[in-house]
């Protein structure tokens, strides 16, 4: 599986809002995702937008609650069409699934398709040490695959990275002339992508949607390149989480309305190919074999938590990512893993388990955008707020990811609340301490013991005189007497 340095959330978090070049990206890229996205919304109209989400949301509450029997029929139907369907519990079976396929058919190139569970899985590392060259050819992703790096968006991967910084990586990478010409780099990884595809044995893709009535494999492009690789090699292997299932054609027309829309602001996407099964004896190309790998790795934990569930509605838009304000100011690399933003601090913790990840959770300001902007109506904040509550009281097979410390102070702030007596008390304890700092106009600049995190960037406002409870007792209920007397 691919590297999780969740752990690390709070550090990586400081260090990108210190870098100025992606913030500007990503207000860039931000900005211009959301734009064009309520450009496409009011194209149809706000009520038509809505209609549809709701549809959509239906079909995926309906499939995710019967996906045994959904999956059952995409598994006939796949293997009626000639294709072989594999079930991958974790990554370490998915990852040797698709090494025995490679070695079985003596295969040296690989070409992929757009894959987040690739990513997921960290299969490129895997088919790499057995000897097999990998080429991404997703332009974004063949980016971050010279630079060595993650994706760090959904649908962008490498939205981080500037045009300068992209013409001196295919300058050092391919040894081509420095340029910062976009059509020319384009027309660079054009040329050298070409002749991978004409090499590959083997490719691999991704799936934005599996039809269970057709057992057909469904993805979504704007370049092309997923058609290639899952035509052009002998052998193609679709990756998919076990979530990605919807029921019919029908359905599929929801989704391919809401998804370009959602994520780029296209009416429609470039390409949308549809692969069901091998090539047949009169199809002008196709490959030889069919695999289709459905991998679990954690997503029957988020099917077995009803306060979770929600969360496998997701068709990876990266919607919610362009209009939080975490996301925004952070970028995809601080969240430590896979999957980004807000719904990757509900997937990751559901995956990888919320010992490793229990920061992500807080990483929202609860604002509620992302809900408004997800097309399937996924409540995000409810399931982030969730998760911190289950962080908090370390329960059932979260135990021992609360703070000790958290929990002291909670248990204390409880008592002083239900008692008005202790509350009266530490009302005039804490505006006889804090009255001299907030007098003196220097909170803002001092960093007070247990809680500088806190006070670093905030003051607080000068304690009031009387209490509301003074007032009302020597002002405000002898009046309210006296007009019911009146």
């Amino acid at each position: 599986m691919a590297e999780v340095v969740t752990r690390d959330f709070v550090s990586a978090t400081q260090a990108a809002v210190k870098d100025t070049q992606l913030r500007q990206a990503l207000r860039r890229a931000g900005t211009g995702f959301d734009g064009t996205r309520r450009e496409a919304i009011h194209e149809v109209t706000p009520e038509v937008w809505e209609e549809w989400r709701e549809q959509a949301r239906r079909i995926k509450e309906h499939t995710i609650g019967h996906l045994d029997y959904y999956l059952e029929m995409l598994e006939r139907n796949v293997t009626a069409a000639g294709g072989r369907v594999h079930f991958a519990a974790d990554a370490g079976q998915a990852n040797a699934i698709v090494a025995q396929i490679a070695r079985d058919n003596g295969v040296r190139t690989v070409t992929k398709s757009k894959s987040m569970v690739s990513e997921e899985l960290g299969l490129n590392h895997v088919l790499e040490a057995q000897g097999i060259d990998v080429f991404e050819t997703d332009l974004g992703e063949y980016i971050i695959q010279l630079a060595n790096e993650t994706p760090s968006h959904l649908v962008a991967p490498a939205l981080h990275k500037t045009r300068r910084q992209v013409a001196q990586l295919f300058a050092d990478q391919l040894g081509v002339p420095y340029s910062e010409d976009i059509e020319e780099m384009a027309r660079i990884a054009r040329v050298v992508l070409r002749q991978k595809f004409l090499d590959a044995d083997m490719g691999i893709s991704g799936a934005n949607f599996l039809v269970a009535e057709t057992g057909s494999l469904v993805i979504i492009t704007n370049e092309g390149n997923g058609r290639l690789c899952t035509s052009a090699p002998r052998v193609h292997v679709g990756l998919a989480g076990m979530e990605k299932v919807i029921p019919s054609l029908q359905d599929l027309a929801v989704f391919l309305r809401l998804l370009p829309r959602s994520a780029t602001g296209q009416r429609i996407t470039s390409y949308m190919s549809m692969v069901t099964g091998p090539r047949r004896p009169d199809d002008e190309d196709g490959p030889e074999e069919f695999h289709l790998v459905i991998v679990d790795n954690g997503r029957s934990r988020l099917l077995a938590d009803p306060a979770l569930r929600e969360s496998l509605y997701c068709i990876r838009c990266g919607a919610c990512l362009n209009v939080c304000p975490v996301y925004q100011r952070v970028g995809g690399h601080a969240y430590g893993w896979v999957y980004p933003g807000p719904i990757g601090s509900i997937v990751t913790p559901g995956l990888v388990g919320l010992g490793q990840a229990k920061d992500l959770p807080n990483a929202s300001t609860l604002c509620g955008a992302c809900r408004d902007a997800c097309p399937v109506q996924i409540n995000i904040p409810r399931m982030l707020l969730h998760l911190r509550h289950v962080a908090a009281e370390g329960q059932g097979s979260y135990q021992g990811t609360g703070s000790d410390t958290e929990s002291l102070f909670a248990r204390g702030f409880a008592a002083v609340m239900s008692s008005p007596r202790l509350l009266n008390l530490g009302r005039k304890m804490g505006r006889w301490l804090l009255a001299p700092l907030a007098n003196r106009g220097v909170l803002g600049q001092t960093r007070l013991p247990v809680v500088s995190r806190w006070t670093r960037a905030r003051d607080l406002p000068i304690p009031p005189p009387r209490s509301f409870a003074e007032i009302w007792r020597d002002e405000l209920s002898n009046s309210g007497s006296d007009s019911k007397r009146a």
